[in-house]
């Protein structure tokens, strides 16, 4: 998504970033190389989001200005602070803040992905002849914007992953409150009730499932199944996302919160400029 190498939005994402980053590391000698500043780092983690090159390339990308090895322990760095998850939380007070989070539709739904490296989190979906790949479940208001995901292999049924993605939405810091649930008929099973039993969920509407020689089955509900389609279309833009080779789930999630905190921060600076034209 070219959008994130913008400059008006990838320095507005790294000015948040600058204030989440932990205290340098000294070296127990007082001595050390030059450390390679925050910004180009942030440059190289940009740059993978968007194309999904490997490091090497990434490298070549910026002219040698830092190693592949050096992208890495700084992301590790990063991660290990809960730099990528706090930024994303701030992302969403900021866009509640600003426009207003839209809880009054909120839709859950899985997509996969080739995951060629393979790693914890991953897995055989079904008909993929072998590939391996990793999966996130997301859950997004009305306006398509990412409140919450888990993420797991693709060989891991959407259903199972429902309670944690709900968990993770219902306790977010703005207390959220879902008004209705939208859930596709891969979600539609006995149980389900039950498993909703313990959230405050106005309604639920879920595309029925088919059963054997029932023939066509009304689509209730499946006028909001676009919604999250629609972001999982924006997050597909993302080749790091798209086809990941990070080997632990740590390092995919930290790229699913770099990719939406770029998402909402675009949205953002188009709601600005929508309403603040410069007069002529």
């Amino acid at each position: 998504m070219m959008r994130a190498l913008d400059p008006e939005v990838s320095d507005a994402v790294f000015t948040a970033i600058e204030g989440l980053l932990p205290p340098r590391p000294t070296h127990p000698l007082g001595c050390h190389r030059p450390r390679v500043p925050d910004r180009v780092c942030f440059r190289g983690l940009l740059l993978r989001i968007v194309t999904g090159a490997a490091w090497e390339t990434i490298e070549f990308m910026l002219d040698g200005q830092v190693s592949d090895t050096t992208l890495r322990s700084r992301r590790d760095e990063w991660v290990g602070a809960g730099v990528f998850d706090r930024l994303a939380a701030e992302a969403r007070r900021s866009y509640d803040k600003i426009i207003g989070l839209d809880t009054t539709h909120i839709v859950i739904d899985g997509s996969h992905h080739p995951a060629p490296c393979g790693g914890p989190g991953t897995g055989i979906g079904p008909g993929q002849r072998g590939r391996l790949g990793w999966k996130w479940c997301t859950g997004v208001d009305a306006q398509g914007i990412p409140l919450a995901w888990t993420i797991d292999g693709a060989n891991r049924n959407d259903y199972r992953m429902l309670q944690p993605t709900l968990d993770a939405i219902t306790t977010d810091p703005n207390d959220l409150r879902i008004d209705t649930l939208h859930l596709d008929r891969g979600f539609g099973y006995p149980s389900l009730k039950d498993r909703l039993a313990g959230y405050d969920i106005t309604t639920v509407n879920v595309i029925a499932r088919r059963q054997p020689g029932q023939g066509r089955v009304p689509l209730v509900g499946f006028g909001r199944r676009w919604i999250v389609e629609r972001t999982h279309s924006w997050l597909r833009s993302y080749g790091q996302l798209r086809r990941n080779t990070d080997r632990k789930p740590e390092h995919r999630h930290a790229a699913l919160c770099l990719a939406t905190t770029l998402l909402i921060t675009a949205k953002l600076i188009d709601h600005r400029n929508q309403h603040h034209r410069p007069i002529r």
